[in-house]
């Protein structure tokens, strides 16, 4: 468990007031088993210096992964928990963690934000969503300020210890929402390393489920991923968005189908997710030039 504060994932009908600041420093998990806990709404910021993280909140897979202790890869990751919710760790690696976790709870934040009628637009769209996600690398002074809370001064105890964590925890989120507006605001189009490797995870997720009902929501949960972030970088990695992705390759499977197996238009408009044959025939000669019964095997 992590040093400081009791985890925050504990059964309590009394959402806590105060801001949490936890550190871990050796074990490979958070915790050893996996139950399945209720998560009071709150803004977490994990600074993780090393290890890996899974966990699932509403069904919903986050991935965390800042290496090993030989090639550490330090990451910083926020997440809002707009609503009470379920969270079960999934302990799949071996590393021992370095990490520092920060929590305050959602209705601070929402006070916070509401003292302030000029506030940053970006801060409040990823407060007013469930679950928005954002992570960077940290800099040195912010990885710094994490190691000095895993590593306090040997002199700090009790009342001064609490003082020491929460005035750097207070730090660390000031950088982390300076880093998030910053981010959106400075480039907004550019693609970085980490969303296209998001925006694959979701278009293979697509590829593997594309004759099935497909929804944002179902592809952010299945993938970890905000639906925010999916529709704000899939255009950008492919040129295309995720709903016209989609029915692109229901297009294609159809059209496969239909050369190899020579299926009725009826059965081919259905895989395309068209239930008019006719509107099939019209995307389909729009697409391939030709209509479905010039590719029938």
């Amino acid at each position: 468990m992590l040093e400081g504060d009791v985890l925050n994932i504990r059964i309590n009908p009394d959402i806590p007031q105060h801001l949490f600041v936890g550190a871990m420093d050796g074990p490979a998990s958070c915790t050893p088993d996996n139950n399945v806990y209720d998560v009071w709404p709150k803004f977490l910021i994990m600074v993780l210096l090393q290890g890996r993280q899974h966990f699932v909140m509403d069904g919903a897979h986050f991935r965390i992964d800042a290496g090993n202790e030989d090639n550490p890869e330090p990451v910083v990751f926020m997440l809002n928990v707009a609503r009470e919710c379920k969270l079960q760790f999934i302990n799949e690696s071996t590393t021992p963690l370095r990490k520092v976790m920060i929590s305050a709870p959602l209705p601070w934040i929402d006070r916070l934000i509401r003292s302030q009628p000029t506030s940053m637009p970006k801060l409040r769209a990823f407060f007013s969503e469930h679950l928005a996600t954002f992570r960077f690398a940290p800099n040195r002074r912010l990885a710094q300020i994490a190691e000095d809370i895993l590593k306090p001064p040997v002199a700090m105890a009790g009342e001064l210890l609490t003082l020491n964590r929460n005035s750097h925890a207070f730090d660390i989120m000031c950088q982390a929402c300076s880093v998030l507006v910053q981010a959106d605001e400075a480039a907004p189009h550019q693609s970085t390393a980490l969303s296209r490797r998001q925006s694959e995870k979701v278009r293979d997720y697509i590829l593997a489920h594309v004759c099935e009902d497909l929804s944002l929501d179902r592809i952010a949960r299945a993938v970890g991923i905000s639906t925010s972030s999916i529709q704000r970088h899939f255009k950008d990695r492919f040129g295309i968005t995720v709903s016209d992705f989609i029915r692109q390759e229901r297009l294609e499977t159809a059209r496969a189908a239909l050369e190899r197996d020579g299926i009725p238009i009826a059965q081919a408009a259905y895989l395309a997710g068209y239930r008019n044959p006719s509107s099939f025939t019209t995307a389909f000669k729009k697409a391939y030039g030709v209509s479905p019964k010039h590719r029938r095997a």
